[in-house]
């Protein structure tokens, strides 16, 4: 008997924004394994848990395979012609009743870039809307908002691997070893080298382990500590007169701002002696690197944090070569691409600002259109918040609201209220039961794309599989939705297609080719033109801004928008594991994965433990303004005292039952990384 066919089809990991080559194994139609593509620079054949075993949701019995519309509060099987043809019935009433402003639209950071693509074309084309957003808003929006605001793009400056060129690392608020492993793997990679590595984080977590300095700071005090630093390096004069001189702007309001923040311990709990080391330390290295991830961005101060950051890598010239920069982590991966892909309320593809009259008529003519429309659409949690008020409709791509966005209590209320509501997903959520039509899409083993990840490199994403029943590519049910409206533009026989039209009307990502693409080492954004290198290092001559400059703001320190007080004592702090990914709609399907971690659990500091008489193990009830939820209690001497960590990942003892709505005003980001809880101890269960 012989041995049956294998054959390996390579693609990009479908988890995290580092964007790791893999190789799908595939025997008689089916996968059967992964196995690394050791020719990817930025893996280089290592994965992950959830890397090694994201085969295995893929042909889960509990994929959707049919569309599904309720009726009569009853979900029932029905064939696409009929789901389409009502979903484009009642958008089109919700438009003619209630115009533009009446629906949103909201796409998954999980999806291919053509799928995001063409999600935001038809909702802009067809119902002249930019109510449209992704979840990058609740991750990395204020990256967006905060690096563009600095430095003229929204984007990370340096690539992964350019941390082997640096002289000190630093880690503030990343905990890369569990959220982006193989990013961290060229983390220990240059400690091995000799490379300093310090860790700015309120928790010991386990990339604080591998750091050769941990700082532990209170929660969300970032801006005091920062500036605090800066004021040390302007007294001590180790600041970059020179790259301050000639390419920035606003060093002098920044200059006055941080006067006030020599001793800032009172804030962060950082002694002075201790901030003043380590910005001299970072002044005095030739190249300096800042790494973060979701503990700066999540939080009412996420953009002004993130511009903080930004201000002291400029103060010491840390921008524009190898080794240095400022480099969000990204948490999906698809978070850099489906914001480079429009699918925001204020740009068109490659940042091109709706507002500008310009570049409405630009994107008019390349779309066949008239009309498009100017002002800021409403954000995710704006949406979210505006449902069965202005919002009446809203289509749903790819996400999982009441498990992921903040205070699922009052997310479950809102999406009840809604006239009309379309999930499209790979498998049955706890949001899907809150939508009139359900359609099954197509997983990335299962269609042709790109995912961007968070070092800009445009990475190919290839057809392994069939999708399982009459599931479909989520970019050709956008394709169908335009042929049952008879919309121009819209005629895309395939992904690269989808790509093509994207690049058409998108300058700074022109010159991306599929044909490109299919080398290992892709392409990285901006990439202009056909013969252009690419750029993995941004702002080596000049900033992106449109006069070339970096840009200093004097940043004010201000506490979160809810702190512990005697009715609530406790801060919570969210956060991922290494084993599971978002809401589990996934990772909870991988055997594996599932047996290491299966259920939620709150680390609480032993002294705190001690005092209300919790053991390890215990259930215990955790409340806050806004909820309940009960979880594990795992006792640590890695957090301070008054403060808890808790998973973010699972929809049973959702930490989000527990999460603050409140907004950055800049970025709009709510506040999922800070609020004040109290703990009940549940008598007689353990």
């Amino acid at each position: 008997m012989s041995k049956p066919e294998l054959k390996y089809v390579p693609t990009t990991c479908p988890y995290c924004g580092v964007g790791c080559g893999l190789n799908l194994v595939v025997s008689d139609g089916k996968l059967v394994g992964v196995e690394p593509y050791k020719r990817s620079p930025v893996n280089e054949g290592k994965l992950c848990p959830k890397g090694a075993t994201c085969w295995e949701f893929v042909h889960s019995p509990d994929r959707l395979t049919k569309p599904l519309i309720k009726r009569n509060g009853k979900f029932e099987e029905a064939s696409w012609d009929e789901a389409l043809d009502l979903i484009v019935k009642k958008f089109r009433e919700t438009s003619e009743k209630y115009g533009p402003k009446g629906m949103g639209f909201q796409v998954s950071c999980r999806t291919p870039n053509e799928d995001c693509y063409i999600m935001q074309k038809w909702a802009r084309v067809a119902f002249k809307t930019n109510n449209i957003d992704n979840c990058a808003r609740i991750c990395h929006g204020p990256s967006v908002a905060g690096l563009s605001l600095s430095f003229g793009s929204g984007a990370a400056t340096n690539p992964f691997e350019d941390v082997l060129n640096s002289d000190l690392i630093i880690m503030w608020g990343s905990n890369a070893v569990e959220a982006h492993p193989l990013a961290a793997r060229r983390v220990v990679q240059a400690k091995k080298k000799g490379i300093p590595v310090i860790v700015f984080d309120p928790r010991y977590s386990p990339t604080a382990r591998l750091a050769d300095e941990w700082v532990q700071f209170n929660p969300s005090t970032h801006i005091a500590l920062i500036n605090s630093m800066m004021y040390w390096i302007i007294k001590e004069d180790k600041h970059n007169k020179e790259f301050i001189a000639k390419r920035t702007k606003g060093f002098e309001d920044l200059k006055k701002t941080v006067e006030n923040y020599a001793n800032v311990e009172h804030i962060t709990g950082v002694p002075t002696e201790k901030v003043r080391e380590l910005a001299l330390r970072y002044a005095a290295a030739k190249n300096a690197v800042i790494i973060y991830c979701l503990g700066i961005t999540e939080l009412t101060t996420g953009t002004d944090n993130v511009r903080s950051l930004g201000n002291l890598s400029m103060l010491c010239g840390n921008i524009g070569r190898p080794g240095v920069g400022v480099n969000p982590l990204r948490g999906q991966n698809n978070v850099q691409g489906a914001c480079d892909m429009g699918a925001y309320p204020n740009v068109y593809s490659g940042y091109q600002k709706c507002e500008v009259a310009e570049n409405r008529a630009k994107m008019e003519k390349a779309w066949g259109v008239t009309g498009l429309p100017d002002w800021y659409g409403a954000t995710l949690i704006e949406q979210i918040k505006q449902c069965g008020d202005q919002i009446k409709a809203m289509y749903i791509l790819g996400l999982n609201p009441v498990v992921t966005y903040p205070d699922s209590n009052l997310v479950m209320k809102q999406l009840e209220k809604l006239d009309f509501l379309v999930i499209q997903d790979i498998f049955w959520t706890e949001s899907c039961k809150y939508a009139d039509v359900v359609l099954p899409g197509a997983c990335f083993a299962e269609k042709d794309g790109t995912f961007t990840s968070g070092e800009r490199r445009i990475n190919r994403v290839r057809k392994a599989v069939e999708p399982p029943g009459e599931a479909k590519a989520d970019w050709e049910i956008f394709v169908m939705l335009a042929k049952k409206m008879g919309l121009k533009g819209f005629d895309f026989k395939s992904a690269k297609d989808v790509w093509d039209d994207m690049r058409a009307c998108t300058p700074n990502m022109f010159g991306a080719t599929y044909e490109r693409m299919e080398k290992p080492e892709s392409v990285h954004w901006p990439c202009p033109a056909l013969d252009h290198p690419g750029t993995p290092i941004l702002h080596k001559e000049k900033f992106a801004s449109p006069d070339g400059l970096g840009t200093f703001f004097g940043i004010e320190y201000r506490p979160p928008a809810e702190v512990a007080d005697g009715a609530y004592p406790f801060t919570l702090m969210t956060g991922r594991l290494i084993f599971h990914y978002h809401s589990r709609t996934q990772t909870g399907r991988s055997p594996v994965l599932d047996y290491e971690v299966p259920e939620a659990y709150v680390q609480i500091n032993t002294q705190d433990a001690r005092r209300l008489n919790i053991k390890d193990g215990e259930k215990i009830r955790l409340l806050s303004r806004r909820g309940e939820v009960e979880s594990l209690a795992r006792l640590t001497d890695g957090i301070a005292p008054g403060v808890l960590y808790m998973t973010m990942h699972f929809g049973n003892g959702a930490v989000n039952n527990l999460t603050n709505t409140a907004l950055d005003p800049l970025s709009k980001m709510p506040e999922l990384k800070h609020c004040a809880v109290k703990i009940e101890k549940i008598t007689g269960v353990n």
